[in-house]
């Protein structure tokens, strides 16, 4: 837990981390998929004790660009296939170390930057890759509360938590 006492930002992959990674292409032909109320809430605390919060995906759709927008995330990053440059950008932008940030991802595109960050975390149906370069595993599976496990966690032993900062 002493990773956690850096960690000043949340990084979030969003297909099967906020949510379950089922995507339902609907009559009009646009792409939905199921994202936690829970989660939500755990980012919500998050920023408002001052972390940020950023996501770098792979998706490029509309119903996730408004989840995001909804959820303010700081720094949004879509179509990302390779996640690195956005990982590097992103760090100059805010201006944050490695060490400084938390990354939850759970396939094979995510383990470069699992393996970069302060503090890694996955969810319990990862890719076996994944699984065994995190440093925490949620509790919960991914778009059911996972990423509210990880909230709960960097709240009590973050950067921010009390008497750390």
């Amino acid at each position: 837990m002493n990773k956690l006492k850096k960690i000043k930002m949340l990084v979030m992959d969003v297909d099967g981390i906020l949510t379950d990674s089922r995507i339902i292409l609907d009559s009009s032909l646009g792409w939905k998929r199921f994202f936690s109320v829970r989660d939500g809430i755990g980012i919500h605390q998050l920023r408002k004790q001052g972390y940020k919060t950023a996501v770098i995906t792979g998706s490029y759709s509309e119903d996730v660009r408004e989840r995001m927008q909804h959820l303010k995330i700081d720094y949004f990053f879509e179509n990302k296939l390779d996640k690195g440059p956005a990982f590097d950008e992103l760090k100059q932008m805010s201006q944050l170390s490695n060490e400084e940030i938390s990354y939850i991802g759970d396939d094979i595109f995510d383990i470069p930057l699992l393996k970069q960050v302060g503090f890694s975390a996955t969810v319990p149906e990862a890719v076996e890759q994944v699984l065994k370069e995190c440093d925490y595993i949620t509790k919960r599976a991914g778009g059911y509360g996972a990423v509210r496990d990880l909230c709960q966690l960097i709240l009590e032993h973050g950067y921010y938590s009390e008497g750390t900062t």
